[in-house]
């Protein structure tokens, strides 16, 4: 008991308020839809490539051939004032270029020249011709001019796969890039005039938050009421239950004192009836017994003598007084007023429904008023007045780079034809040196004597001269080609792409008095006064909104207005001052209250139940009736006297008789006075402490009902507002991400220029200059190319003039000492 006493002290001690709020359920993230996706600048990357060896190699090449920086003196003069541009500062900065279109205007003349010359030797059978003597070391120089030619045609093949294949990809990517020109600026166009739209588009998803608030607004008073009930109704329940308890005690008391009461009297009765009957009948049995005439008597008389009556139930303590103080109790009905207690806790969530009608439609009101705030939003929105400029800087952009868009076309598609005829000549040439040398190296394998005319290495050394031929031919052209391909694109590389990359471009831009007021880039797009293109690049690379780098005409805190506070205050507040009694619960009225009181002080304890259970110890009669009344039949059949014999039968139904209609009830009697002694004797020593305990237990859980009610409302409220305000927050949080990254995001712009430098710098220009680089080497092997040709086109001829050497073997079967050689 004093373990229960304990548990309900801590409940009622340690009320529902450290419950805590829910977790956050995977539905309480909003979900917002993007529907600006289409307009947004796709950011370019590097893609690598297999040729990405090669494009490091030229690009170190060209650093080393320009390793001058920047030339922002050359550069402010050329654009603030060209006719002032002096020639030496050109050359100064250029005079790695100016040296390498020396080295190709020497090439351009001299190889001709030699072409020529060559031409001329072979008119004269000078050049080309035949080996007048034949050597040992012939084969040896054979197979070196072989090995040597078919190493410098194995260059010039990788170099001319490695030309048609970046020639290919400048001309994949040619296109394209152009064309991105153009869609940027559109795109950056669009992006600055769907800025209005956006806002409005974003402002109109807090439709979202309100549908999601107003769904839940619509379970909170029935979910409060639930908590409520389900936080309070072990509490209850148990008062229910303990009041249940003590009522059903209070009737069982009474029936049980009523019982005692009318056993003892009946029993105190029965004994003065009987016991004048049990004297003379044991008077009767003992005077028989006591007759000479009775045979074996004297053992059975003894028992006889002790025919005595037992328990007397007069002596008991009389329980009249506690029934008097009992009389009409219970007064109330105890299972109407529990019944009545428990109807109205459970009715606890239709009663939060109804209070909280009211607030709740008030809380909808609210959330109308929460949408016309956030409508200010896009109505504050400062960002479409101050963009028009970049706008227009973007329209005169786009109109003017159309020109030179269509004259670098039209540049490519000519360079593209240049450079597949040519690279197709070096396959020609290629080509003949193959066929050259497998036709001679046949010849000579077929020939059996070296002064012999052989067809097939006759053939072999013509496509060799074939294959000379038009290397000199064509070497003019193809070096044309490699220095204009190298100058352009060895120029955007060196003065564009690196200084792009390092950021020097954006530095010199930011320096003023670098361009004419023209070319005010922080003027023409409206930039910040204390902003750079420099900086706006930075600030728009890492996620800065148009607002933010445009100069506007106050500042525009975009987090000022976004602010939760701001816009759920009502909301907030109306919530908090919410209040409404919902545990006002009666579990015990007044006269219950009395009843039970009245129970207690009744002396229902103070009653000797020892004495009832003592006397009930003692049987009706000492002597067993029924034992006596069978010892005196078998002394009936041992009698010789039949008068005797009669006389002891007639005794024996006479104790029969008295024990089945008196003594038999009595016992009866007593058996039904053990049952109420024995619940009141349990009742009696704890009643006090119960009916006290009930009493106290049910008025301290009506009393804290109402409290306890109200702090359940106000935890449930507060999850609830919590719960609200993480939707307005991940609204707010949502609108401000997306007008930073998305709607009003500057970084599209950064996103353009990073994206024109992928496509120029990476792109095209990487495989421009790979495409001349390789055409290059191609080229300058085409000179050892003709040595070797030339060269080896005499060992597929036959010799002149056979000269027979002392130590050869094919010649002289013997040896003659100190004879070198003998005239034929």
């Amino acid at each position: 008991m004093w373990a229960v006493g304990l548990l309900l002290a801590w409940t009622l001690l340690h009320p529902a308020a450290s419950q805590q709020c829910q977790p956050s359920s995977p539905g309480g993230v909003l979900r917002f839809t993007d529907r600006h996706a289409e307009i947004r600048v796709p950011a370019l990357h590097r893609v690598p490539s297999s040729l990405d060896p090669l494009y490091g190699l030229v690009r170190r090449c060209l650093d080393f051939i320009q390793q001058n920086p920047l030339p922002t003196e050359l550069l402010r003069t050329a654009l603030n004032d060209p006719s002032s541009v002096r020639t030496s500062q050109v050359v100064q900065y250029e005079l790695g270029y100016v040296v390498c279109a020396a080295v190709a205007l020497l090439f351009t003349v001299a190889v001709p020249v030699a072409g020529m010359c060559f031409c001329y030797c072979r008119s004269r059978r000078r050049c080309g011709g035949r080996l007048r003597a034949h050597r040992r070391s012939l084969g040896c120089r054979r197979r070196c001019l072989l090995a040597c030619l078919s190493f410098t045609s194995l260059i010039i093949l990788i170099s001319v796969t490695c030309a048609f294949v970046t020639s290919q990809r400048v001309k994949g990517q040619m296109e394209p890039g152009l064309g991105a020109v153009p869609s940027t600026l559109r795109m950056l166009r669009q992006h600055l005039a769907y800025v209005p739209q956006g806002v409005q588009m974003v402002v109109d998803k807090f439709e979202v938050p309100r549908k999601q608030i107003i769904s839940d607004l619509g379970g909170l008073s029935w979910s409060v009421g639930l908590s409520i009930h389900g936080q309070l109704k072990a509490m209850t329940y148990t008062a229910l239950a303990d009041l249940q308890d003590r009522a059903g005690d209070l009737q069982t008391s009474v029936h049980h004192l009523q019982i005692l009461h009318r056993t003892v009297r009946a029993l105190v009765a029965a004994r003065a009836e009987l016991e004048p009957a049990l004297r003379e009948r044991r008077r009767r049995v003992v005077a028989l017994l006591d007759d000479p005439r009775c045979t074996s008597c004297a053992s059975v008389l003894v028992r006889a003598q002790g025919l005595e009556l037992g328990a007397d139930y007069g002596k008991v303590p009389s329980v009249e007084k506690v029934l008097k103080a009992l009389a009409g109790l219970p007064r109330s009905d105890f299972a109407e007023m529990i019944r009545q207690g428990n109807g109205t806790f459970n009715s606890i969530p239709e009663l939060a429904v109804e209070r909280m009608a009211q607030v709740i439609q008030d809380l909808r009101d609210d959330l109308a008023h929460t949408a016309e705030k956030v409508q200010s939003i896009a109505d504050s929105f400062p960002v479409p007045d101050y963009t028009r400029p970049v706008s227009e800087a973007l329209v005169k952009a786009e109109e003017r780079s159309q020109p030179y868009l269509r004259e670098v076309e039209r540049f490519e598609r000519y360079r593209w034809i240049a450079g597949t005829v040519l690279c197709s000549i070096i396959l020609l040439i290629l080509a003949c040196n193959v066929t050259g040398m497998a036709l001679g190296a046949y010849g000579l394998s077929k020939r059996e004597d070296p002064s012999d005319y052989e067809c097939r290495g006759e053939a072999g050394a013509k496509f060799l001269l074939v294959g000379v031929g038009l290397a000199f031919l064509f070497s003019w052209l193809l070096i044309l080609l490699v220095f204009s391909t190298f100058l352009v694109g060895g120029n955007i590389q060196t003065l564009v792409c690196r200084n792009w990359v390092n950021q020097e471009i954006y530095k010199f831009i930011d320096t003023p008095g670098n361009l004419p007021p023209s070319m005010n880039v922080t003027h023409q797009l409206n930039l910040r006064r204390d902003s750079n293109l420099s900086s706006a690049y930075r600030e728009c690379k890492s996620g800065a909104g148009l607002w933010e780098v445009l100069q506007l005409d106050k500042s525009y805190d975009l987090d000022e207005h976004l602010k939760t506070p701001k816009y759920a205050a009502d909301f907030q507040k109306r919530l908090g001052d919410f209040t409404a009694n919902l545990g006002d619960v009666r579990l015990l009225r007044s006269e219950g209250r009395q009843d039970l009181e009245t129970f207690a002080r009744s002396g229902v304890d103070e009653v000797d139940y020892g004495r009832f259970q003592e006397e009930m110890k003692s049987p009706v009669v000492q002597t067993s009736l029924p034992g006596l009344a069978r010892n005196l039949e078998g002394l009936q059949k041992m009698q010789r006297n039949s008068t005797v014999a009669e006389r002891l039968a007639t005794e024996a139904r006479a104790l029969w008789h008295m024990q089945n209609s008196t003594v038999q009830l009595q016992e009866a009697l007593v058996a039904k006075l053990g049952e109420s002694v024995q619940f009141l004797s349990r009742l009696a020593p704890h009643l006090k402490e119960r009916v006290k305990r009930t009493l106290a237990t049910t008025a301290s859980v009506e009393a804290r009902l109402p409290m306890q009610a109200q702090q359940i409302l106000r935890q449930e409220l507060g999850c609830f507002t919590r719960k609200e305000l993480r939707y307005f927050a991940q609204y707010f949080n949502w609108v401000g991400q997306t007008l930073r990254e998305d709607v009003a995001s500057c970084q599209p712009l950064a996103t353009a220029l990073d994206n024109g430098r992928v496509i120029l710098c990476d792109r095209i220009a990487d495989p421009w200059n790979a495409f001349w680089f390789s055409l290059g080497c191609c080229t300058f092997f085409l000179i050892p190319n003709i040595i070797f040709a030339v060269r080896l086109t005499k060992h597929f001829r036959p010799i002149r003039n056979r000269l027979i050497s002392t130590g050869s073997e094919e010649t002289c079967p013997f040896h003659i000492p100190r004879v070198t050689a003998l005239k034929l």
